[in-house]
């Protein structure tokens, strides 16, 4: 984490952003960014951004973007994954109407699984893929699956 929250939050000051990362070099790195960079808007958590999700007022948030996350690949491990339906109620919950969950992955199994758990939701409706499929900045790990010859998925769903 960091490179990306800090482009979006340099590109759009008037926004505040909270990146959230349960590992402290990425927690660092975002940190460093943000002294060089000078960003105002940026307020950075270390833990599980689910556990700080459910200190965050109903309908307070325009936007989640959840960007690679651990894809969990061994089927025992599934449970572990972050896009499960109760956590996407909750973020769905955090959401403002209109507001958008914007997931990304380069694990097409994984992929699937996010759309079927997405598409499932209540309160919340798949946008069309943008003409501009990385309307979003790269990633460490976008750049590690694409360079391992991984497709690179993006979901985007706005509240209903």
């Amino acid at each position: 984490m960091g490179d990306a929250t800090a482009a979006m939050a340099a590109a759009d000051p008037d926004r505040g952003f909270l990146g959230v990362e349960v590992h402290t070099p990425g927690i660092g790195n975002l940190l460093a960014l943000v002294g060089e960079q000078h960003l105002t808007n940026v307020r950075v958590a270390h833990g599980d951004a689910m556990e700080l999700v459910h200190r965050i007022d109903e309908q307070s948030l325009d936007a989640v973007h959840v960007f690679f996350p651990d894809p969990w690949p061994k089927a025992r491990h599934h449970k572990r994954r972050l896009i499960q339906p109760s956590n996407v109620a909750l973020l769905r919950d955090r959401l403002r109407p209109g507001g958008v969950l914007h997931c990304a992955t380069d694990w097409p199994e994984y992929a699937e699984s996010m759309a079927e758990t997405l598409d499932a939701a209540p309160g919340l409706r798949r946008l069309p893929a943008t003409a501009e499929p990385h309307a979003r900045p790269k990633t460490k790990f976008e750049k590690r699956g694409a360079d391992a010859g991984r497709p690179i998925s993006d979901l985007r769903y706005a509240r209903t």
